[in-house]
């Protein structure tokens, strides 16, 4: 989620995840990308308002949730209305169809017995085919009388019809008759017409009715096959227009369609209404809880009234007023503690002077003594002298804890910091049987810092790495791009743990309290690298492995003031266990593997450091110095 997250905000989402293949990245068209850009743009706003605003979130959930019930509502009362429509519509025209067949067969046999003494041939041929024509327009109109537009009377010949009264091969009975604007060929489907034939009885389809003007409508077809005055079988319709039901329907429709609207917007306004009592006091809190997080410490919410909410203000307000009374109580130990610290290392130090000269002395004539008194004379000018280094780290403390600390920034090459500090640490590494490496020197290396506290940071960081290294070398690397300058330390000692780097700044802690410290250390060094890089505006970090050594890299940007946005050296170095392990595919003419006893052939070439995560899955681990610098993965970036 964190990913995706990043991915949006920084745009690639858009340029990688919604494009086809071939168009992804910067190679993509420009015409698209401008598109991307041009969709993107109105859609930030938007997205930020919606992540922001949990009162818009929950008044458009609402009228989402609440247009989704209408809608189902609507449907189900249009299926259930159309139901009772078409019910009630099937009925009646049965009905009336039903009654309408059996008045026209009466008619019919009544029609025939009139005309039974006629024979069917001669001349009287042809005046009973036009009697009986008639006799059908006569019915039709009859029938269709009593509709008065609800219903349309159709009559057709039958394609059965074996009359003798036939006409250019037709019977004359089979011409179609219709009342009222169909078209009575048209509407009358030809499988009705096919079913009316071959089986008797009353047939009924749902079918369009066309009209003579043009233009159709549903509606309801009824036939039924009957005989002419003459005898002759032919096929009489009624039809159903579903005209008066579609009115009705959609006089439904427009009905749940303007009350739904007006619940939906209902529900939205009362929506807003309910969650604006209850937002409104947490916006207030949450104004109130950024100016107390400003160091405005007298904000206090305004209660009233008596529910939930007033309450929730009142224990607000009491923890707004205790805090306030923590922080005032804190604030005065802290400065009670600073001055302390202050005045006792001021104080310490003219009878430390006194003590220092004696020790000097008795440590000169510690050739007259025995050896057990010029021991004790060498260990007591030892401690003296980390004595001191202690009262001078406890009075930078004190300085950076009251905010006292100046940096006095100038253009310094820190090639020249670097042959400092490994010259001064040459005695320590011969003792130790390590050898202090340094890459990175070709070119120079320019910042604007002060000299002073980062060759302090670097003597630490590299005093360290001498006496955690075990005998093995010391890498001393250092690099500038993109606005930032790096030095990194790598020892290929103990190492450290993850939950080991998280604590490796904190005041006084030592990772193995039983391991003698012959450097004299004060246990403040890493305390006051991690403020001497702060005040730079810079960075502090470490890296290690159980077993694999440990890295430390201090970042500091080329111009004071300036940001920094990310490291010209990686963090995890390319030697680590799990750079290693990724090389194993590489074949072994095209990679490097580090010497034994820790010691890399050549400079580090190798990609970007993995975010902590990754690190931490291999043994390794990963620590940041200053509060509210990039994510790990960020900072550990080379790029």
């Amino acid at each position: 989620m964190s990913k995706f997250r990043r991915l949006w905000r920084s745009g690639a989402l858009f340029s990688e995840g919604l494009l086809p293949e071939g168009t992804t990245g910067p190679r993509a068209h420009p015409v698209v990308r401008f598109f991307i850009r041009w969709v993107r743009r109105p859609l930030l706003p938007v997205l930020r308002l919606w992540r922001r605003n949990i009162q818009l979130r929950v008044v458009a959930a609402t009228l989402l949730m609440s247009l989704g019930v209408v809608l189902l509502l609507g449907i189900v009362v249009i299926g259930q209305v159309r139901n009772g429509l078409l019910d009630a519509k099937e009925k009646t025209a049965q009905s009336q169809a039903a009654g309408g067949f059996a008045a026209a067969q009466q008619m019919a046999d009544s029609a025939g017995n009139g005309r039974s003494g006629q024979g069917p041939g001669g001349p009287a041929g042809g005046r009973s085919s036009q009697t009986t024509g008639t006799w059908l327009n006569n019915l039709v109109e009859q029938l269709a009388s009593g509709g008065q537009g609800v219903y349309s009377v159709v009559a057709l010949g039958s394609q059965n019809d074996d009359s003798p009264f036939l006409g250019n091969g037709r019977s004359t009975t089979r011409g179609p008759r219709a009342s009222g604007d169909i078209r009575p060929e048209e509407t009358i489907p030809a499988d009705l017409r096919k079913a009316l034939d071959e089986q008797p009885g009353t047939h009924q389809r749902y079918a369009k009715v066309y009209r003579q003007g043009g233009g159709s409508t549903a509606g309801l077809i009824v036939g039924k096959r009957l005989n002419d005055a003459g005898g002759a079988p032919y096929q009489m319709y009624y039809v159903f227009p579903f005209t008066l039901e579609e009115e009705s329907l959609n006089l439904v429709k427009g009905t749940l369609a303007t009350a739904g609207v007006f619940v939906v917007v209902l529900l939205g306004a009362i929506a807003w209404l309910v969650v604006r009592q209850v937002v409104t006091p947490v916006r207030m809190a949450a104004g109130i809880s950024e100016r107390l997080a400003a160091g405005r410490l007298q904000e206090r919410m305004k209660v009233t009234g008596e529910d939930d909410i007033a309450r929730l203000g009142e224990a607000f307000n009491k923890m707004a007023q205790n805090l306030q009374l923590k922080i005032q109580q804190l604030e005065e130990l802290s400065r009670m503690q600073r001055r302390f610290v202050s005045d006792v290392s001021h104080e310490l130090r003219t009878p430390l002077t006194t003590v220092r000269m004696a020790a000097d002395v008795i440590h000169e004539a510690r050739e007259d003594f025995d050896p057990a008194t010029a021991r004790s004379a060498e260990l007591l000018l030892g401690q003296l002298d980390r004595f001191e280094s202690l009262l001078g780290d406890l009075l930078e403390i004190s300085r950076f804890d009251a905010g006292a600390a100046n940096l006095d920034a100038d253009p310094i090459d820190l090639r020249d910091v670097v042959r400092r500090v490994v010259d001064g640490c040459e005695p320590l590494a011969d003792r130790k049987g390590s050898r202090v490496i340094v890459r990175g020197d070709e070119r120079p290396v320019v910042a604007e810092a002060d000299g002073r506290r980062i060759e302090r940071v670097l003597r630490n960081l590299v005093d360290n790495a001498i006496e955690h290294g075990e005998g093995h070398d010391v890498v001393v690397s250092m690099a500038s791009r993109s606005g930032a300058v790096a030095l990194a330390v790598r020892d290929y000692g103990v190492g450290l743990s993850r939950s080991e780097a998280e604590r490796v700044f904190n005041r006084f802690w030592r990772a193995d309290p039983a391991r003698a410290r012959t450097t004299g250390g004060t246990g403040l060094g890493l305390s006051i690298a991690l403020e001497d890089a702060r005040l730079h505006g810079g960075w502090l970090q470490v890296w290690g492995e159980p077993g694999g050594g440990s890295q430390f890299r201090l970042t500091l940007p080329c111009t004071a003031g300036d940001a920094l946005r990310a490291s010209p050296l990686p963090l995890e170095p390319a030697d680590s266990r799990r750079k290693r392990g990724l090389k194993k595919a590489i074949p072994a003419q095209d990679r490097q593997e580090p010497t034994p006893g820790g010691r890399s052939p050549g400079p580090s070439s190798a990609p970007e450091s993995a975010p902590a995560s990754a690190v931490a899955a291999t043994g390794g681990s990963a620590a940041s110095g200053p509060v509210g610098e990039p994510t790990r993965e960020e900072k550990s970036d080379g790029h």
